[in-house]
């Protein structure tokens, strides 16, 4: 019962909480700190002037860039070579105002000849004539390579060394003698059981 009651009171005791304690900030007063006593120093005002530079005096913009006459040309160069599949040929001509002819060739992949003529000037722009000669082959190369067997190296045949077997002697040890320990055995008293009921 005294438990019981006790057990009561410290709950109610619990249930009711600690006051929380009330702190207050103290009011120190603000230090007084005396005020300098200095001047700012009083500096002339600088006296010197900006220099006067001229304007500068830049080239008018009206400066063109001087044009020239086109110059009549004329080359043509060729390549033919059958293992490696290269044909390629181009040739071009210009006169003195600007007109251009020329056409190239190129052997295609697929075995067909791809021919283009095309024209030139300041007022058509490029104008181009794509041809093709021949028909259209599935590609195989001619190259095959050669089936050659795996070469087949002799194994070499070494003899095996004949290195004579060291012959070590055992090394003959005496085995250690230690002595006997010189302490007393103990002398146990015989056990004593109780007699059964």
């Amino acid at each position: 019962m005294k438990v019981f009651i006790l057990a009561a009171l410290v709950a109610v005791v619990a249930s009711q909480g600690y006051p929380k304690p009330q702190y207050t900030t103290p009011a120190y007063p603000a230090p007084a700190y005396p005020t300098p006593a200095y001047k700012a120093p009083a500096y002339p005002a600088p006296a010197y002037k900006a220099p006067a530079y001229p304007a500068p005096a830049y080239p008018s913009p009206s400066y063109k860039t001087p044009e020239y006459a086109p110059m009549p040309y004329s080359f043509a160069w060729n390549v033919k070579d059958d293992p490696s599949y290269n044909d390629y040929a181009h040739q071009e001509t210009a006169d003195d105002k600007g007109y251009v002819t020329g056409s190239y060739r190129t052997l295609l992949p697929d075995g067909r000849t791809q021919i283009v003529n095309y024209k030139a000037d300041d007022y058509t722009g490029y104008v181009a004539d794509v041809k093709y000669e021949g028909e259209a082959k599935e590609y195989k190369p001619a190259y095959k390579p050669a089936g050659y067997p795996s070469p087949a190296y002799p194994s070499p045949a070494y003899p095996s060394p004949a290195y004579p077997s060291p012959a070590y002697p055992s090394p003959a040890y005496p085995s250690p003698a230690y002595p006997a320990p010189k302490y007393p055995s103990p002398a146990y008293p015989a056990p004593k059981y109780p007699t059964k009921y």
